[in-house]
Order: structure tokens, then C-alpha cells, then sequence
């Protein structure tokens, strides 16, 4: 908006888009030198530029009058764009900046930021594969043998969305002589990567922490819910920066340290499908074999504030899972993509054999009559 008659030479409109690290590190050389090494990279993911006011072909320039003057533009963005993202040792940015060329006068600049989120859809087979895994160690103390704790954990799948709730199926032996207490957490690992050189930065986004479990007892956690905050998505494409998640289970034993089960987590954009997806086969799931999961009673525990995720009996109902004595044999694979995949029962079996025969004292009727 302009306040008097402006004499404009010529209005430029760029647009950047790039993912930047950089951070430095104390090195020594010897008892008495020391040096400090910088790392840094960049990657170009958007570069576009634009006139939207030229300078006219006989030399002169355009006057613009006082008052508002709007200029639009658009330009379309790349497919594969990362996601914006501010680290600690880099950055993935976004912006569009314009340039106001005035004859014998300074150069005025305008920039402005946008946001780029990478949609990242979780109903691909890879993302809805179950995750599962299992872990022992052997707690020693001053060179003796205090006994052994081993977990065995399982989620249903890979890929979540922000909001939305983990269920954790796990089994905690604690065989030592002391008590031990079982947690998990949900933990996002920056990468910066520059000159071949890693850094990483790891914090915990959220965290449960189970009841003590006595000497020579199990526990059973039957889908011990952990609910995912508002976190930004998976960035696995970038050459110089990734942010990636995990589901740590882990046991703190006394005298020892810790007992660490790492699943991974891809947190995406794109939220489950109503009904689940249909690529995912039940066959693909046959490969994992948890015989443990035998104990899982038929209602797996409630997550917190269950009234805001089930809004009537209907819903509750028709999202209850089946019987154990239904399933029979036949399924081995995790318990909730059978929910998924067959919450309503198929209709019964066609049979060329009639339920209710005629009875053999009618008399056959005569179709040429």
C-alpha cells in the first residue's frame, strides 16, 4: 500500500525452498592445540522466479498512484517436498521473497515463510505390518548372576498419525532376586548429516510407566494404551536431515542397566482408513508367531478418556472383539488387524442341498399340464 506516487522500475518474485545443516565440533591435536571443525550442507528442494512488474521496452518506468496494489502470482510446488522442520543443528525451510526495484533509490524486500507438510499415508502394506520383537538380559552384580529379566513386545502396526492411540501388548519376566519396573516411551531422533559426518539428537515425545513387577513374577501388559501428542511427521527422504521415530520398551533392573526393546515408527500424514485397508493381507501377518499372545483376554484395557473415543453403545458394540473360541486356529496373526479386517461376519456359505426338502407324499406336478 502505497502512500504517494511511487516510481517503480521493476517488481521480482522469488521463491526458495531447502533443507540446511550445519554445527561444529572441539577437536584436539594435541596437549597444548586445539581447533574447532565446522560441518555444514544444504540441499535445494524449490527454486522459482517470477516478474510480476517489468520495466517497460522504451526506457521508461511505470508510476504507481497512491493506494493499494495487489499483484498475484502462482507458481506449482514439486512433488516430493520434505516437510518444514526447525532442528537444533539444521533446518528444512520454505519462503517467497520479493524485490521492489525504484530508479536511484534502495532496493526494498519483502519476505515471507510457508509451511510444507508431506503427506504420508499409512495405508500402504509396508506401514500396517505388525511390529514385534523380543529381548533378554542378565542382571549381574559384583560378578554374580542375580538372574535374567526378558520382555517380549508387539504393536499392530508400523505407521500412526498424531492423536492417535498405541495399544502395547508386552510380557515382562522379572527371574531376578529384586523387583524391576517397566516403562515406554515414544522416542523421535534428529540426524543431521554433512561431509559424512553424523550428529543426532534424541528427546522422548511421550511416556508410560508401568506398576513394579516382584522377584520371580510376569507381568502382561494386554494393549496398555499410548497416546501419540502433536508431533511433526516422519522426514525419512532428505539427504542432510531425518527425523524418525521409535517405541522404546524397556525395564529398569537394579544394579544394572537398563533392558532396551526398540520397535520402529513411521508418523504419518495421512490417518487410517474407516475400515482398514484391504492390502494388507491376513496372510503377510502369518509370518509373525507370538505364542504368547494366547493369553490375551477377549477386551484389550481401555485407553484413557474411552467415552471421547467410543460416542455410543452401538459404536462399542460393533467394535467389540470376537470371541477367542471363534477364531479356532485358523489366525496366528495380531489380534486387532482381525478386528480390522472382519468386524462385520460374512454372510453363510451357499449349499446346493435345500434346507427343507418336499415331502415324499406330495405328488410331483406335471409341467406339461
Amino acid at each position: 500500500e502505497l502512500a504517494a506516487a511511487v516510481r517503480l522500475g521493476a517488481l521480482r518474485l522469488r521463491a526458495m525452498g531447502a533443507a540446511r545443516v550445519h554445527w561444529t565440533e572441539s577437536r584436539s591435536a594435541g596437549s597444548s592445540t586445539a581447533y574447532t571443525q565446522s560441518y555444514s550442507d544444504q540441499v535445494e528442494f524449490l527454486s522459482h522466479r517470477d516478474t510480476l512488474v517489468a520495466p517497460p521496452d522504451n526506457g521508461e518506468v511505470t508510476v504507481l498512484q497512491a493506494g493499494r496494489h495487489e499483484f498475484p502470482f502462482t507458481f506449482q510446488l514439486p512433488e516430493t517436498l520434505a516437510t518444514s522442520f526447525e532442528g537444533k543443528h539444521g533446518s528444512v525451510r520454505y519462503w517467497v521473497k520479493a524485490k521492489l526495484h525504484r530508479p536511484w533509490l534502495t532496493v526494498k524486500k519483502v519476505k515471507k515463510e510457508f509451511t510444507v507438510i508431506e503427506p504420508i499415508d499409512i495405508n500402504t502394506p509396508a506401514l500396517l505390518a505388525p511390529q514385534a520383537g523380543a529381548k533378554e538380559k542378565l542382571a549381574r552384580a559384583w560378578y554374580c548372576n542375580r538372574g535374567q529379566v526378558s520382555v517380549t513386545a508387539k504393536i499392530d502396526r508400523k505407521g500412526y498419525t498424531p492423536g492417535e492411540v498405541i495399544p502395547i501388548f508386552a510380557e515382562i519376566d522379572n527371574c531376578t532376586s529384586r523387583a524391576v519396573v517397566p516403562k515406554a516411551a515414544i522416542i523421535q531422533t534428529q540426524t543431521f548429516i554433512a561431509r559424512g559426518t553424523k550428529k543426532q539428537k534424541k528427546s522422548v515425545v511421550t511416556s508410560i510407566v508401568g506398576d513394579p513387577i516382584a522377584a520371580g513374577k510376569r507381568e502382561v501388559w494386554h494393549g496398555r494404551a499410548l497416546k501419540i501428542p502433536p508431533v511433526g511427521p516422519s522426514i525419512l527422504q532428505c539427504r542432510v536431515i531425518q527425523v524418525e521415530y521409535s517405541l522404546k520398551v524397556c525395564v529398569d533392573i537394579p544394579g544394572t542397566s537398563k533392558l532396551l526393546l526398540e520397535l520402529p515408527l513411521v508418523i504419518g500424514t495421512i490417518p487410517l482408513h474407516p475400515f482398514g485397508s484391504r492390502t494388507s493381507s491376513v496372510s503377510s501377518q502369518y509370518s509373525v508367531n507370538l505364542d504368547w499372545l494366547s493369553t490375551i483376554p477377549e477386551q484389550p484395557e481401555a485407553p484413557p478418556e474411552y467415552s471421547a473415543v467410543v460416542s455410543s453403545p452401538e459404536a462399542e458394540q460393533s467394535l467389540a472383539p470376537p470371541c477367542r473360541s471363534e477364531l479356532g486356529g485358523i489366525l496366528e496373526g495380531p489380534f486387532f488387524t482381525y478386528i480390522q479386517e472382519f468386524r462385520f461376519r460374512p454372510p453363510p456359505l451357499y449349499s446346493e442341498i435345500d434346507p427343507n426338502p418336499p415331502s415324499d407324499n406330495i405328488r410331483p406336478r406335471c409341467m406339461t399340464c
